[in-house]
């Protein structure tokens, strides 16, 4: 059974490369602009990971993983944060949030793909 992962950035450059590496290897993806937009996927669809960047408009990614978070059906998909920061505050905020784990932009194609392999297969 396929996996399915939603992607959330608003960089369409990051969003078209993510998608491009977990699409090639096999992954369904679903794209949000922003958390806003991301929200319309969390309709009891299945999702097995979110990638999310921090710093977006309308919502961030700190206050999405909220909504999933809060959201029955996702309570407890992994959810990877995507992002330019490293500081170990947010870091920090995120993991209070319920994130699972970090990425640092720009990623390794093969980190990303081990990364996601481990956690949902």
């Amino acid at each position: 059974m396929t996996k399915t992962i939603l992607i959330v950035d608003d960089s369409e450059s990051i969003r078209e490369l993510v998608s491009y590496v977990l699409n090639e290897a096999g992954y369904e993806i679903h794209i949000g602009i922003d958390g806003e937009d991301a929200q319309k996927y969390l309709d009891g669809r299945k999702i097995d990971l979110v990638i999310t960047d921090l710093n977006m408009p309308k919502i961030d990614g700190i206050e999405l993983i909220k909504v999933v978070r809060a959201h029955a059906n996702y309570s407890f998909t992994p959810i990877l944060l995507l992002t330019t920061e490293s500081q170990a505050t947010k870091k920090e905020m995120a993991k209070v949030a319920g994130a699972t784990g970090w990425i640092v932009k720009p990623f390794v194609k093969e980190k990303l793909l081990a990364v996601v392999k481990k956690i949902i297969g």
